[in-house]
C-alpha cells in the first residue's frame, strides 16, 4: 500500500513547481515599477533581506508540520497550540484579513488589466471599475456557496497564463539587456525625494519591503501543497527548491529591466499592471496584448481561490470554536453561506473606500501585507518555542531569524498599517467573546490569552483615536 501510494504521489520537482506556481499572484506584474519609483541599488539588498526571512519562514512551516502534524485546523492552530486560544484568534483573523483584501488587490489589478482593452476601466478604481468589480465579486460568492471550487483545470490554466508571459518576459529582458544601462539606473543619486534631494540607502530599503513581501504571500500555504509529496522526505526540499525559484523569478521580473530602460521611463509607467506597458515598450503593442490577457485570464481564476481561502479560514476557526458557531454553518451543497455573505460584504466595502484614495492597488496589498504580520510572526514564535522544548538550538534560530524580522517589519517598516490592522481587529474580537459565551468558556485570570486581549483591545482603541484625530494616517 505505500509504495501504491508512493508511485501516486508528486515527485520533487512537480512539487516545487507547484509551490511556486500556488505562491505567485497577480502582484509580480506590478512589482517592477513600484520597485523602480523607490528604490536603486538598496533593491538588491532588499531581496537579500526578504528572500531570508520568507526561507526561515517556510522552513519553519516545513518543520512545524513535520513535528506536530496533528495540527489541521488552519495555519492559526499553530499559534492556538503555542500561545492559546486568543492568539490563534490573532493569527485566524489577521489571515481572514489578508486574504479578502488580496481580493480587493486582485480586483483593481484586474480592472487595470482590462482597461488596456476597454477604456471604460482605465486605472482600475473608477465607478465602471468598481461596478464590473462588484459584479464579479458577487458571483464567485453565488459560485462558492453553490460548492464550486477550483477545479484542477482551472488551476492549470491560470498556472499557465501567469508563468508563460512571465518567462517570456525575462528571455526579451535578457535579450535586451544592457549592464551600462543597469549600472547608469543604480548611481547613487538617481532617486530622488520629492524637493529634489537624493533618498537615503535605508528609506530606500523601507520602501521596497512590503512590496516585496506582498509577493510572497501565499507560501504559507507551500506544506499544504507537499503534503501530498511522493516521499516524505522530499516536502522540505520541494519548500525550498520552491522559495529560491521564487525568489529567483521575482528578482529577475523586477532587476532585469533596470537594464532595458532608463529610470526615468520605469519611473514614468503610473498605471498597473506595470509589466504589461514596460513589455510594450520593449518589444511593441502585442507585448502589452499577451501579459494584460494573460493576467486577466489568471486573475479570474485566482480570484476563485481566494474567495474560497478566507471562506474556509472563517469556517476552520468557528469549528474551532474561536468564533460563533453560525459562521461555519454550511448548507445543503457544503458551502457556509453566513461566513461567504459576509466576507463578500466586507470586500465590497472596501471596494467603494478605494473610490476616494489615488493608489488603490498599493493600498489595498500593504493593508493586506501587514494583516498576515501576525499570522507569520506566531509561526516563527511557536517555531520558537517548539525547538525550545525539544532542544533543537538550530531550529530555535530560523525560528527566531523569523520572528525577529516580523517584528522588525511590523515596528519599522508598516507601523501606521499594522496599527490600522489592529482596528480591524477590534469587530473581530467582538465575535470572538460571543464565541468565548457560546462554548461557556471564561477566560482565565491572569493568563496569556487575558493579557493578549486586553493589550490588542488597548492598542486597537488607542490607533482609532490615534486615527480618527490625524495623529496617524496612511
Amino acid at each position: 500500500m505505500d509504495t501504491e501510494q508512493q508511485n501516486k504521489g508528486i515527485g520533487l520537482f512537480p512539487l516545487a513547481a507547484l509551490v511556486i506556481g500556488s505562491a505567485i499572484g497577480g502582484g509580480v506584474f506590478g512589482i517592477m515599477t513600484d520597485i523602480s519609483g523607490s528604490a536603486g541599488a538598496p533593491a538588491i539588498f532588499s531581496w537579500v533581506l526578504v528572500g531570508t526571512a520568507m526561507l526561515m519562514l517556510s522552513l519553519s512551516i516545513n518543520n512545524i508540520n513535520k513535528k506536530r502534524p496533528e495540527l489541521e485546523g488552519g495555519i492559526f492552530s499553530y499559534a492556538e497550540a503555542g500561545f492559546g486560544r486568543f492568539a490563534g484568534f490573532i493569527s485566524g483573523w489577521g489571515y481572514w484579513l489578508t486574504c479578502w483584501l488580496g481580493n480587493v488587490a486582485f480586483a483593481t489589478l484586474l480592472m487595470s488589466a482590462l482597461g488596456y482593452f476597454f477604456p471604460v476601466f482605465d486605472g482600475g478604481q473608477n465607478i465602471a471599475s468598481i461596478v464590473m468589480s462588484t459584479l464579479f465579486l458577487w458571483g464567485y460568492a453565488w459560485l462558492v456557496n453553490r460548492g464550486v471550487e477550483n477545479a484542477s483545470y482551472v488551476n492549470a490554466i491560470v498556472t499557465i497564463c501567469k508563468l508563460v508571459p512571465l518567462f517570456l518576459f525575462i528571455v526579451v529582458a535578457i535579450s535586451t539587456f544592457s549592464l551600462q544601462q543597469f549600472i547608469d539606473n543604480f548611481s547613487s543619486d538617481i532617486i530622488l525625494s520629492a524637493n529634489g534631494q537624493p533618498v537615503p540607502f535605508s528609506s530606500q530599503i523601507l520602501s521596497c519591503i512590503m512590496v516585496m513581501l506582498w509577493v510572497f504571500v501565499g507560501i504559507e500555504g507551500a506544506s499544504v501543497v507537499g503534503s501530498r509529496a511522493k516521499k516524505k522526505s522530499d516536502v522540505g526540499k520541494a519548500t525550498i527548491l520552491g522559495i529560491f525559484g521564487l525568489i529567483i523569478i521575482y528578482v529577475l521580473v523586477s532587476m532585469l529591466p533596470y537594464g532595458t530602460m532608463s529610470m526615468k521611463e520605469l519611473q514614468g509607467i503610473q498605471t498597473q499592471p506595470a509589466m504589461g506597458y514596460v513589455f510594450e515598450m520593449m518589444v511593441g503593442k502585442w507585448g502589452a496584448i499577451l501579459i494584460n490577457g494573460g493576467l486577466i485570464i489568471s486573475l479570474v481564476g485566482v480570484w476563485l481561490s481566494w474567495t474560497i481561502l478566507p471562506i474556509e479560514t472563517m469556517r476552520n476557526m468557528a469549528d474551532a470554536n474561536l468564533l460563533p458557531k453560525r459562521w461555519g454553518q454550511v448548507n445543503k451543497k457544503g458551502a457556509p453561506t453566513y461566513a461567504i455573505v459576509l466576507t463578500t460584504i466586507c470586500t465590497n466595502v472596501f471596494l467603494l473606500s478605494l473610490l476616494f484614495t489615488d493608489s488603490a492597488y498599493n493600498f489595498a496589498y500593504t493593508l493586506g501585507t501587514a494583516a498576515i504580520f501576525f499570522t507569520w510572526l506566531f509561526l516563527g514564535l511557536y517555531q520558537m518555542k517548539l525547538s525550545y522544548q525539544r532542544k533543537e538550538w538550530g531550529q530555535f534560530f530560523i525560528g527566531f531569524l523569523a520572528s525577529a524580522f516580523q517584528v522588525w517589519a511590523m515596528l519599522v517598516v508598516a507601523f501606521n498599517e499594522v496599527m490600522l490592522v489592529l482596528v480591524l481587529f477590534l469587530p473581530g474580537i467582538f465575535f470572538y467573546l460571543r464565541a468565548r459565551k457560546e462554548q461557556n468558556e471564561p477566560i482565565p485570570h491572569l493568563h496569556l490569552d487575558k493579557f493578549l486581549l486586553v493589550g490588542v483591545t488597548m492598542i486597537g482603541l488607542t490607533a482609532m483615536i490615534l486615527f480618527a484625530t490625524g495623529v496617524l494616517h496612511v
